[in-house]
């Protein structure tokens, strides 16, 4: 399995999905680590060429095995952060007829012999290929431990509980190998996408695990047996086709919404200078407080498009109150305050994450005493998201120049931020935006 990206803030499944696509042909991320655990993995495999044998080495087992094997690693399922192929049940199969002490090599051999095409075809980076792959295979230690250990030398159903612990084995080391490249690659993960990720690709080998249980009775006598298995790589050749084609279709739907949020900042500014620069100087603070905050790669995203969009209903204001020099007579200022309902009825009809963004954009305005607009939300009735927006939108607005005043300086902004939370903004926000700003 391979783990792409790099980024600063945890990253959702489009984004993941995005990046490992374009990184495919780039140089590796986190070298020093991917290297030290490819390495590693090399030295384990070769130290256990030195271990007593259970079952002498046939040159037939050998050869079927990577035939099967480097065939089976031609289909490839997409996930978010890595890809599944679908090798499992070869995988078991070549427990019981290879010896466990040349396991992991003849594995690593495979997955090696099997990116060769693609090296060719789609002129991928050697080192990177080799390297990723040297460190994907550390899944083979952990069973090939357990059955060792076990003393497994042939297939037998009273031996099913060692065989389940050494899937488990797998999985487990899989998790934790998968974790450090993705650590090494994008800086940051989000355990629980992690986990749910993993749990996906764990679901496939452990519905083909049985599969090649099953195989193994006859190839353990027999290796060319395994390769009656290929023809199941078949059906599952077609899911990965389809799931690609999803995942493509996600993408582009993720890039429409990003170019419609985009487009919609564009109409603001066009109607209001200071309102549109506003909005992206917004932007960039609520992503720094959101990551400091430790919101989700969901709530991240959600956060981000609302604090683009958060003032999108002023373009329903007339101008003329939009960029009155002065104050607002209390009939103007009460239609000012009708821009966060009219920014969620443009974008609720939406649907989808811009109808996420058009309910919270209704509330980013609320205080956490209460006393905002529209519905007068306190405390944590407000979504954190608008709680995040209102704080960086206030300290945005104080830093900046208006029609009506010039811009304060950060220490006069800062002053008035802390004086108001508890009352105005979330002290815990004011706090995050506070470490974020350096005040």
């Amino acid at each position: 399995m391979d783990a792409p990206a790099a980024s600063s803030r945890p990253l959702g499944e489009e984004a993941l999905l995005e990046f490992a696509r374009d990184s495919a042909a780039k140089p590796i991320e986190g070298a020093v680590l991917t290297r030290a655990l490819a390495l590693g993995f090399l030295a384990v495999a070769i130290s256990a060429l030195f271990l007593p044998g259970h079952r002498p080495v046939s040159a037939a087992a050998v050869v079927v095995s990577l035939v099967a094997y480097t065939l089976a690693r031609q289909v490839q399922i997409e996930f978010a952060a890595i890809w599944l192929v679908p090798t499992e049940a070869v995988f078991v199969v070549m427990w019981f007829v290879l010896p466990l002490r040349i396991l992991p090599l003849v594995v690593c051999a495979a997955m090696l012999l099997a990116e060769v095409p693609a090296v060719f075809r789609h002129r991928l980076p050697l080192e990177r290929t080799a390297v990723l792959n040297l460190a994907a295979c550390w899944h083979t230690i952990g069973p090939a431990l357990v059955l060792y250990l076990a003393g497994v030398h042939e297939p037998r159903w009273r031996d099913v509980p060692i065989y389940a612990a050494a899937l488990l084995a797998q999985f487990l080391v899989d998790f934790v190998v998968t974790l450090l490249l993705q650590l090494a690659a994008l800086g940051t993960v989000e355990l629980r996408d992690h986990v749910r990720t993993i749990t996906g690709a764990a679901s496939y080998d452990a519905l083909l695990a049985p599969l090649g249980l099953l195989a193994a009775f006859p190839a353990h006598r027999h290796p060319e047996v395994m390769l009656l298995l290929l023809p199941v790589l078949l059906i599952v050749k077609r899911v990965a086709a389809e799931r690609e084609e999803k995942n493509t279709t996600v993408l582009e739907l993720s890039a429409a919404y990003r170019h419609t949020a985009l487009l919609l900042g564009d109409v603001i500014e066009a109607d209001d200078e200071y309102t549109g620069t506003h909005s992206r100087d917004v932007v960039d603070l609520v992503r720094d407080v959101a990551t400091k905050l430790r919101l989700d790669a969901d709530e991240q995203n959600l956060a981000e498009f609302t604090a683009l969009l958060h003032d999108i209903g002023k373009v329903k204001i007339p101008a003329a109150i939009i960029n009155k020099p002065g104050a607002l007579d209390d009939a103007e200022w009460a239609l000012m305050k009708t821009h966060t309902i009219l920014g969620q009825e443009m974008l609720e009809p939406i649907g989808g994450l811009l109808g996420r963004v058009g309910r919270v954009v209704r509330s980013c305005h609320e205080r956490w005493d209460g006393s905002g607009y529209p519905d007068g939300l306190a405390g944590e009735e407000i979504p954190l998201v608008a709680r995040i927006v209102c704080a960086c939108d206030a300290w945005s607005a104080m830093t900046t120049d208006r029609s009506y005043r010039p811009a304060l300086t950060n220490e006069e902004a800062a002053a008035e931020l802390l004086r108001c939370a508890g009352t105005h903004f979330d002290p815990a926000v004011v706090a995050a935006l506070a470490a974020v700003v350096g005040i």
